[in-house]
């Protein structure tokens, strides 16, 4: 079993073509820009946006632990301390201002879906990305399904912080055909800072999937304050520089602070402090600096 949050298609930003993108729930990272922080949980999560709710009472009236109130100021208040995380409030509620992250699908739910949408990846030369969260957390179950896609002859494209074992990276690597790869900071100790562990392993993983001649995409958040100023830049240039295989593309993407209202959605406080949107200026300049080094960089994923 695969425990996922979401599952898109005609996905356009997560590899070449058309595609359909597989979130599996569950990160070893907590990036303090994470814009999908639903995806870090390994838990089942409930979201409740208040501004949606049109105070109905549907879900206060199905609620079999009795773990709702609906309130005049603050709309419907949870008690986590009876709440099961069922599920049947945000089956009934007709905005959708409560909605649950975190479901578990079988092997073969997965590949269905996948199927389904062929026409489309022929159509596109697309196919399917595992995302997350950190798809290599659920590698037995991520590897069956590379399989099974390779079979039918689908595009298979790995999106990894690579904070994993390398044995995990070694064992998908044969039924992975490229992988899109998150690198943030080169400093560890800041690294560490920002997303709760140092970046040793990233590294180390990374010139594995290189020197395997593996095709790989660079994806890099740009956000100043964090890792936008020139020293960060250019040690990411030269560490690039320095791999057997270099990247296809360097994606730079920079920070907004759009997810908010999900940090909201969860009870949870978006912490943005020190971390700011690159100006267009910064972002231009960042992004000549790639390409004057002789990499192929664009802005966007």
């Amino acid at each position: 079993m695969a425990f996922l949050f979401d599952i898109k298609r005609f996905s356009i930003n997560d590899g070449p073509g058309v595609r359909v993108t597989v979130f599996f729930k569950g990160c070893p990272l907590s990036c303090k820009w994470c814009h999908n922080p639903e995806s870090q949980s390994f838990k089942t999560e409930k979201l409740y946006n208040k501004n949606k709710c049109i105070g109905c009472d549907s879900c206060v009236e199905i609620c079999p632990e009795n773990a709702l109130t609906l309130t005049k100021t603050e709309g419907i208040i949870t008690d986590f301390e009876k709440c099961v995380l069922c599920g049947k409030c945000a089956g009934v509620c007709p905005t959708h201002a409560t909605e649950i992250s975190g479901k578990e699908y079988s092997e073969d739910e997965i590949f269905s879906i996948i199927l389904k949408e062929t026409n489309m990846m022929d159509f596109s030369d697309g196919g399917v990305t595992f995302s997350g969260g950190e798809p290599l957390m659920y590698p037995e179950v991520l590897k069956k399904l590379l399989i099974r896609c390779g079979e039918e002859n689908i595009h298979r494209a790995v999106d990894t912080c690579g904070y994993v074992k390398t044995l995990v990276i070694e064992k998908i690597m044969p039924y992975t055909d490229l992988f899109l790869y998150d690198l943030k900071l080169m400093d560890s100790e800041q690294h560490k800072k920002w997303t709760g562990v140092n970046n040793e392993l990233i590294l180390e993983n990374l010139r594995f999937i290189s020197d395997n001649q593996k095709p790989f995409h660079i994806r890099i958040p740009l956000v100043d304050g964090v890792n936008s100023e020139d020293e960060n830049i250019e040690e990411t240039i030269s560490f690039l520089l320095s791999l057997k295989r270099k990247p296809d593309v360097v994606g730079l993407l920079p920070y907004h602070n759009i997810a908010q209202k999900k940090y909201e959605k969860l009870g949870k406080i978006y912490d943005d402090e020190g971390m700011l949107e690159p100006s267009k200026e910064r972002q231009k300049r960042i992004l000549e600096k790639f390409i004057q080094n002789g990499l192929t960089a664009r802005i966007g994923g």
